[in-house]
């Protein structure tokens, strides 16, 4: 496809008309009619159709000019970014995709260390969502890399590579007051024990029911949460006991006002970044991957 054709078309539909389009791109109308005819010859569809004495868009000229937008809005996002680059104040951009079920605090004591270990300035980019659309726009480069608490799985068509960060047991706890209810010794106090669950599409859902079956553990199910935060908000309150990585146990306990009732290594939660590059050459992802595996989850193992 000829750009500067696609560009006539974009000025003309933004101008509503060639006359001013002509004008704004200091060419004559006949022109600029005759290059968006190339351009509508090469795609075998009308863009333009005569209303009155304007122009209006087809259907097909409609879904051009969404496309369009995007593409000279890249342009000028470009062009912008050279003109800093040149003047020596282009930050580098990180675009990091963060699975909803990674705490907050672990994704910050990742993150962090990006902003601090690369010579020039880092813009960090964060989106939050679930896993597999995080892995979408990974897959089209929208994002330099998502963090989760699972590995992709292989089967999926997309070509990325798993990097793994680390490993943390996994802390049990509950208010003060609770914990006095709670008969036995552990495990076996979350017999019966009111219970505060991730939500059932989380990975760490799915280990736990089979860690109580494995174990004949049968605790009261109070709520099940998709937000980790909101969890434990209600485990503060003493509605129920939860669960957190061992790795966080001490800034759990001072936030929440909670105890640790237990600890299970046999309750293993895995994080992984997950890129399209095998090796990674991205600065800031480097410095994200190396905090994990040396700071943070290198220093609770």
């Amino acid at each position: 496809m000829n750009f500067k054709h696609l560009h006539y078309f974009w000025a003309t539909a933004k101008a509503g008309g060639v006359m001013r389009a002509g004008e704004q791109l200091h060419i004559t109308p006949q022109t600029l009619s005759g290059q968006i005819k190339l351009l509508e010859a090469r795609l075998g569809y009308p863009l333009f159709r005569k209303h009155g004495r304007k122009l209006e868009l087809t259907e097909e000229g409609r879904v051009m000019l969404g496309y369009a937008e995007q593409i000279f809005s890249l342009s000028a996002e470009m062009e912008t970014a050279i003109g800093q680059a040149r003047a020596g104040g282009q930050a580098l951009d990180c675009r990091v995709g963060i699975a909803d079920s990674v705490p907050k605090s672990i994704a910050y004591r990742l993150l962090a260390p990006a902003l601090d270990a690369v010579p020039q300035q880092v813009r960090l980019i964060c989106h939050e969502g679930k896993f597999q659309d995080l892995l979408a726009q990974l897959a089209v480069q929208r994002l330099d890399l998502v963090m989760a608490d699972e590995a992709m799985n292989k089967q999926l068509s997309v070509k990325a590579f798993n990097h793994p960060l680390g490993t943390t047991a996994t802390s049990f706890f509950c208010t003060a007051d609770l914990k006095k209810t709670l008969k036995g010794r552990f495990p076996q106090q979350l017999d019966g024990a009111p219970m505060l669950l991730p939500g059932a599409g989380s990975a760490m859902r799915q280990r736990l029911t089979q860690w109580f079956a494995e174990r004949q553990l049968h605790p009261r199910t109070i709520g099940e949460f998709d937000d980790a935060a909101l969890m434990k908000a209600f485990g503060r309150e003493g509605r129920g006991v939860f669960t957190s990585p061992t790795v966080l146990e001490q800034e759990t306990c001072e936030q929440y006002g909670v105890k640790v009732l237990g600890r299970s290594d046999e309750l293993v939660e895995e994080f992984y970044a997950i890129s399209v590059e095998r090796r990674i050459t991205h600065p800031a992802v480097s410095a994200i991957t190396q905090a994990g595996r040396q700071q943070l989850f290198g220093a609770a193992t």
